[in-house]
């Protein structure tokens, strides 16, 4: 790797901004703001809208609205009728 064109890697406390929810983790990332975390040291702090802690797909509350697959879509498509459903 070459020297010096490298951002700086240092830990950074992230928020979700909906929740309030806060991990610690490593980022490149700058920020004037910052926090005290549970080890006692003072980390930069970024907010974010959307983390685990409140997206739909690790909180169970997602829909699926789609939930044909691509055999069902056709056969709709072209009138046609599964074979095993039949009576």
């Amino acid at each position: 790797m070459k020297e010096n064109i490298h951002p700086e890697y240092h830990p950074v406390v992230f928020m979700d901004s909906t929740t309030g929810f806060k991990f610690l983790s490593g980022s490149t990332k700058l920020s004037k703001e910052t926090v005290e975390w549970e080890d006692g040291n003072t980390y930069p702090l970024i907010r974010v809208e959307i983390s685990s802690d409140s997206h739909p797909f690790y909180t169970g509350r997602q829909k699926f609205t789609q939930a044909d697959g691509r055999v069902d879509r056709f056969n709709k498509k072209y009138g046609l009728r599964d074979q095993n459903t039949e009576e």
